[in-house]
């Protein structure tokens, strides 16, 4: 599971990497101590469990390594974090467009 951590201004102002879940930081900690159902409704997604690979990404990889932090000190030992984030992925994602792939 992919989880940008920028707020949800930044999402609609400059977009996100598909597929990704918005759970802004100042929420990761909560949310991850969620209830399945809870999570669910507020996320529209199924709740990560302790052993899924969750990915944290934010816009220049701060405040995912913040999130990648709290994860791991919750039991979510497979967590990792894009430090590339949005920035390099957008750089990435503009670029394969104006070559046509």
């Amino acid at each position: 599971m992919l989880i940008d951590v920028r707020e949800t201004w930044e999402i609609l102002e400059y977009g996100k990497i598909p597929g990704s879940v918005n759970i802004p930081l100042n929420e990761v900690g909560e949310a991850l101590q969620m209830n399945p159902k809870d999570f669910n409704e507020k996320y529209n997604e199924v709740k990560p469990s302790k052993s899924d690979s969750l990915v944290f990404s934010c816009l220049a990889g701060e405040r995912s390594k913040k999130a990648l932090d709290t994860a791991i000190s919750l039991g979510f030992n497979s967590a990792q974090h894009y430090a590339g984030g949005w920035k390099e992925w957008a750089t990435y994602e503009y670029s394969e467009k104006k070559q046509g792939n």
